[in-house]
């Protein structure tokens, strides 16, 4: 079940390293043929920013993600530096845990935003689409985290138990 999960885990951020890449790209082109348009033909694309500015929220929100996977978000790491092996892996588990509490938490704050009748007949500037489904990319994203977070937490109580049974 362990090989099964961490696997699923690696093929998730695969996913993510794809689509992370594919909006920047996106991002990217979309600005070149807005600034190619403007000053050339004087005939801005009039989405081209609200668009921009929905894909770079994507791409942070997912590239997070894939922090979350790789063990890279920001940490103050001197006490479990300091711990041997065994119980550095145990914190990071107890600590992951309190992170997968987080994660799921702000996940179920942004499927309750995102299902408000309000928001779900709100509409975007220029665009006129929805905005609803620019905003459920947050509890997405988090759910994601989520999983990922989830099978640190098996890495590392996996870590853990396998120094106590030497």
């Amino acid at each position: 079940m362990f090989a099964h999960i961490q696997k699923a885990d690696k093929g998730l951020a695969a996913i993510e390293r794809g689509l992370v890449i594919a909006l920047t790209a996106t991002i990217a082109c979309i600005m070149v043929a807005q600034v190619f348009m403007r000053y050339f033909f004087s005939a801005p694309i009039f989405w081209a920013e609200e668009i921009s500015v929905q894909l770079l929220v994507f791409a942070t929100l997912f590239g997070l993600s894939l922090l979350v996977h790789h063990g890279q978000l920001v940490t103050i790491d001197f006490l479990p530096q300091a711990l041997r092996p065994r119980a550095r892996h145990a914190l990071l588990a107890v600590l992951g845990l309190v992170m997968l509490g987080l994660f799921a938490f702000v996940c179920w704050l942004g499927l309750d935003w995102v299902s408000r009748p309000e928001v779900r007949v709100e509409l975007g500037a220029t665009t006129q689409l929805p905005r609803w489904y620019n905003y459920s990319v947050l509890p997405a994203a988090m759910a994601v985290m989520a999983w990922h977070q989830f099978a640190a937490i098996l890495r590392d109580a996996r870590a853990a138990l396998k120094g106590a049974v030497k």
